[in-house]
């Protein structure tokens, strides 16, 4: 790094040039050049060795009127350090007493040649402030265990200096590049023999007699990759079978002895052994030279197909009534199925339902095996347990009729199905209450048909109608106490349809003989054909 020449220096030198030209020497700056010349000569002494070579070109290090300027032409030429301010890496970049200092503070140039402008005071350096941090037997060493001087250029140059352990102990590592260069990986930087690799970060774990066994029992010549993991291949002259079971020692032996015989059928196979096949030897299924060289199925019928009385008809899957225990004691829960037995369907035979082979499926719908029993006849539909269940076809029918199109409510709730579905096909019960009613009507029919514009299914004596909501003609004066029968007379099949013209009722009571004509109410007044509405 290089100290600049003041900004005064430099505009003296420019006062000079003027004055030269002023005063006619103009073969002189020709000769010496007018500004390396000058600047030479106001120069505050010569620069290091290292920068000797720009000493005849201070704008290869100063910059005019900026002094910023000389920093980014340091950080132009020492790309190095130059990113390391950039990123805040290294030395320059992570120590926090070098952040926003210029560059001359710490490297003052123009010394001499023999000055050291880098002023590195090796017993003061804070490691920390690097990216490599020292630490466990790094600490205490001597700068040039790891800083090693060129013996060419008798120089050192110490962010040059190797950053991973490879590079400074490859010539110690035993391993022979087997292992790769990270060796941080596994060893600590206190001691090479403080390592921390543990085995359980591979797909080989060192379990039982493996934990004791030395590394090079099995990494052979430091072979690190394609290590064999198969027992068989480092246990052959062990295998007391002679290949017989294959090469899967860890199906039956564990890694804590060959003598800890273990094989868990149950959990290493998809055949789970219960009951009389505990006590079956290997051999009884697994037959032949090489018992797994041929897998066998687990279909029962398999190896018992000369125990099957049903030869055959029932299908091949004997677990679905049998059980290991004994071919005698059969056992199926049809409640497991998607048709559960209950009722009297408990006792039923299964050749009563099942009549070709069990594979064969079979409806599940009541009416496909009691279709001959339907005394509807077909008129409610195939599905019977809507009403019955199977406990018998007249035990227990229940029937929601709030599902229906006409809940039963009031004294409707009493009745039994006979009194209003007088036919066993009961969709053929009509809804309107004359059906019903028709002797019950006291009105004759003079109000038509719904009785229950009136009238609850609670009781017929317990009735409301609210004439001046539930019609548009509105009841008041001398209308409020008349009865229904008073205006409805005639016997109406279908709606109630009445006139609402005041000469219809009141015909007989016109005293203008129809002179005023049918509009009574534009003089009279519902109280009292006497009085009179009062003139606007």
């Amino acid at each position: 790094m290089l100290s600049r020449c003041t900004c005064t220096n430099r505009l003296l030198i420019y006062f000079l040039i003027v004055f030269i030209l002023l005063i006619g020497i103009f073969p002189v700056i020709v000769w010496a050049g007018p500004f390396d010349a000058l600047e030479r000569v106001v120069m505050p002494g010569p620069l290091s060795t290292d920068h000797a070579k720009y000493e005849n070109n201070c704008d290869e290090c100063h910059k005019s009127f900026d002094k910023a300027g000389q920093d980014l032409k340091c950080a132009g030429c020492h790309k190095n350090i130059g990113a390391d301010l950039k990123n805040k890496k290294g030395y320059h970049g992570k120590n926090p007493d070098m952040q926003g200092k210029l560059c001359r503070v710490c490297h003052t140039e123009h010394k001499g040649r023999q000055f050291n402008i880098i002023l590195l005071d090796k017993e003061a350096f804070n490691h920390s402030h690097t990216d490599f941090p020292l630490r466990g037997g790094h600490q205490g060493k001597a700068c040039a265990a790891c800083h090693l001087i060129s013996k060419k250029f008798n120089k050192v140059k110490f962010f040059e200096a190797p950053g991973s352990c490879y590079d400074c102990h490859k010539k110690l590592e035993p391993h022979q590049g087997n292992l790769g260069k990270e060796c941080e990986i596994c060893h600590r930087e206190t001691q090479w023999q403080d390592f921390i690799f543990s085995h359980k970060k591979t797909d080989f774990l060192l379990e039982g007699k493996h934990a004791g066994v030395g590394c090079r029992d099995c990494h052979h010549n430091e072979r690190y990759k394609s290590v064999p993991k198969n027992c068989s291949q480092c246990h052959r002259q062990d295998d007391k079978h002679k290949g017989k079971f294959r090469e899967k020692c860890q199906n039956c032996h564990n890694a804590n002895g060959w003598h800890f015989i273990k094989f868990d059928h149950d959990k290493s196979t998809k055949f789970k052994l219960t009951d009389k096949h505990k006590t079956t030897t290997c051999e009884q299924c697994h037959k032949g030279e090489n018992i797994y060289k041929e897998k066998l199925t687990a279909d029962c019928h398999q190896c018992h197909k000369n125990d099957d009385t049903h030869r055959g008809r029932n299908g091949t899957k004997c677990q679905n009534c049998h059980h290991t225990e004994a071919w005698k004691k059969a056992k199926f829960d049809h409640d497991k199925t998607n048709y559960p037995l209950h009722g009297k369907h408990k006792k039923v035979a299964c050749t009563d339902c099942h009549r070709g082979e069990m594979k064969d499926k079979i409806a599940t719908q009541c009416i496909n095996c009691h279709r001959q029993d339907d005394a509807h006849q077909g008129q409610q539909g195939t599905k019977c347990e809507s009403c019955h269940d199977e406990e018998g076809w007249r035990k227990q029918v229940s029937f929601d009729h709030g599902l229906t199109s006409f809940p039963l409510l009031g004294a409707h709730e009493s009745l039994t199905c006979e009194q209003c579905h007088v036919s066993t096909s009961f969709k053929d019960a009509k809804k309107a209450c004359s059906a019903c009613h028709d002797k019950d009507d006291y009105h004759k029919k003079s109000l038509g048909p719904k009785c229950e514009m009136c009238h609850f299914p609670s009781d017929w004596k317990r009735w409301a109608f609210d004439h001046d909501k539930q019609t548009k003609y509105k009841l008041d004066g001398a209308h409020k106490n008349k009865k229904c029968i008073t205006c409805h007379r005639a016997a109406t099949p279908d709606k109630v349809k009445q006139l609402t013209a005041c000469i219809n009722c009141h015909s007989n009571d016109d005293v203008h003989g129809g002179s005023y004509g049918r509009f009574c109410d534009r003089c009279h007044t519902t109280e009292s054909f006497e009085k009179l509405k009062q003139k606007l």
